[in-house]
């Protein structure tokens, strides 16, 4: 059955310049492109109130509203009490460590489990709305099945304030991770363009053509067996950058059920890749804050039972 998902979400400075097809696929990637290209062309979706096409390059501040004819029922995210692990809270923002296995926005099949919908419920639906119906209060995103810290704003200035910190790369991210052979080099940088695949579209590639920039910065922590135990700081932060990346180099991640073949003497409900430290300008007064989550158990007891081998 058809129907029309609204359209309401402002450009931030972190997307000034892309094309409104591009921006809107996007921030509402649970709908088609075709389906987005289709809205812009019969006008039912516009830019600061006027019809434009699909080559149309969006600057910061312009407001994109309308409606997008979509095979689906989903058009907005309702608040569901989830429990949430909060690592910090004020009036601004807050500092969620997200577990492994909790998807961050509604898409299909996952209606009612995200990190949204538990947002909404704990703070009253008081978040910020720049990024829509789906996605209120989210400024970036981490795989499901990655755990670890990510803020989400408030109100939209102070959502503003962090996506131009994100564009400038001045977010400190750090990861922990564990993958598969040990390194010769104990540190190094990948920079390599990331894009979709062409073949399998769920599938992120390396693409020197078309993808864009990414940079991952890796740090050996410690080499065990044949496995190591890693940290990456994110320069960009791609779709699944991090564990696109270390297969590139040839340490895939150990328990990624996309980018690895090789199996584990340990069940994972998922890479594991953790989200361990994150730091930003506080958006009220600029001062740099940082916060720090442990790994969640089941991590740290794959490194020790990879230390007893």
């Amino acid at each position: 059955m058809e129907y029309d998902d609204d359209v309401k979400v402002q450009v931030s400075e972190t997307h000034s310049g892309e094309r409104i097809d591009s921006f809107l696929a996007e921030i509402y990637s649970d709908i088609s492109r075709s389906a987005i290209q289709k809205a812009i062309n019969n006008g039912t979706v516009l830019c600061n109130g006027k019809p434009v096409k699909n080559n149309k390059k969006v600057k910061t501040g312009d407001i994109l509203g309308g409606a997008i004819t979509v095979e689906r029922g989903l058009t907005t995210a309702a608040p569901v009490n989830i429990p949430l692990d909060i690592v910090y809270e004020d009036e601004d923002v807050v500092v969620i460590n997200k577990p492994r296995g909790m998807v961050v926005h509604p898409a299909p099949g996952h209606e009612r489990d995200t990190l949204v919908n538990a947002l909404l419920y704990h703070e009253h639906g008081n978040v910020s709305d720049i990024n829509g119906l789906l996605r209120p209060g989210i400024v970036h995103r981490i795989d499901r099945d990655t755990s670890g810290l990510l803020v989400c704003a408030k109100n939209n200035s102070a959502h503003m304030k962090l996506a131009v910190q994100l564009k400038k790369h001045t977010v400190k991210r750090k990861y922990v991770a564990l993958c598969y052979n040990p390194f010769k080099e104990m540190s190094g940088t990948v920079d390599e363009p990331l894009a979709r695949g062409k073949v399998e579209r769920k599938k992120v590639v390396v693409d020197r053509i078309s993808g864009r920039r990414a940079v991952t910065h890796y740090k050996v922590l410690e080499n065990i067996g044949n496995y190591a135990y890693i940290e990456c700081e994110l320069e960009t932060g791609r779709t699944h950058q991090i564990r696109v990346h270390m297969k590139y180099i040839g340490h895939p991640l150990v328990g990624d059920p996309v980018y690895s073949t090789s199996r584990p003497p340990f069940n994972t409900n998922g890479q594991l890749l953790h989200a361990g430290l994150l730091g930003f300008h506080h958006p009220s007064g600029a001062k740099y804050v940082e916060f720090h989550a442990q790994p969640p158990e089941d991590f740290k007891r794959a490194l020790e039972m990879l230390r007893k081998l």
